[in-house]
């Protein structure tokens, strides 16, 4: 059984800590928060106020993934709203520099993610698996929420598994887009440990049921 991180992407904003206490309520292991700036990615959602908000309506883990130009001179901000796990992209401009970043949230006594777009290559982690907790696969491009699943994401998810499991490190495989029930078991044989999921649960007539088939793999 694989962990469940349901994204609030798609939630009414007007009623977001009801939405999280929902989740919450209905078996969510982390709560996922996808920060955009219009800049980065396409979309724009929220900042480190929004995260405070949620930070009061639930004490599940806060999954906080900054899809952002510039989250160097964030984090600080995103971890006094009360996010547990920070998680960024090598591929934004300030990361160049992607271990310093990867200290920068450690330094701020978060756990330190990496996030990969569908077209980067997993040797970026090469030389920072010692540093991380946490490697976020993207299964679509980042930006906006109910895309499809990319097949070829598959192949990828097995390879960081097995690198994982050669360096023997305690680090959540997780992964992100098209995540729903029919796809979710061969996510998890994949290798994927944490698995974060929008539509498919905020759009369920039955979040609950939801989140449980996605967790066991598929329908029970």
């Amino acid at each position: 059984m694989g962990k469940i991180a349901p994204s609030i992407l798609n939630a009414d904003f007007g009623h977001i800590a009801d939405t999280v206490k929902m989740l919450d309520a209905a078996g969510a292991d982390w709560i996922h928060c996808d920060v955009m700036d219009g800049v980065f990615v396409p979309g724009i959602t929220f900042g480190p106020p929004v995260v405070q908000a949620i930070r009061k309506a639930t004490e599940k883990p806060l999954d906080v993934h900054l899809m952002v130009a510039d989250p160097l001179h964030q984090i600080d901000e995103f971890a006094g709203a009360g996010a547990d796990i920070i998680t960024i992209h090598p591929e934004s401009p300030s990361n160049h520099h992607l271990h310093r970043v990867i200290m920068r949230i450690k330094s701020a006594g978060k756990k330190a993610g990496v996030a990969l777009n569908p077209s980067t290559h997993p040797d970026i982690l090469e030389y920072v698996y010692g540093d991380i907790d946490l490697v976020l696969v993207m299964s679509v491009n980042p930006g906006y929420g109910g895309q499809v699943f990319i097949p070829a994401m598959l192949g990828k998810i097995q390879y960081i598994a097995n690198r994982i499991a050669a360096l023997k490190l305690p680090i959540d495989l997780e992964v992100d887009g098209g995540v729903n029930i029919d796809n979710a078991k061969s996510i998890l044989d994949a290798g994927a440990k944490v698995l974060v999921a929008g539509s498919a649960v905020i759009n369920s007539p039955d979040p609950a049921l939801a989140i449980r088939q996605i967790k066991l793999g598929g329908k029970e």
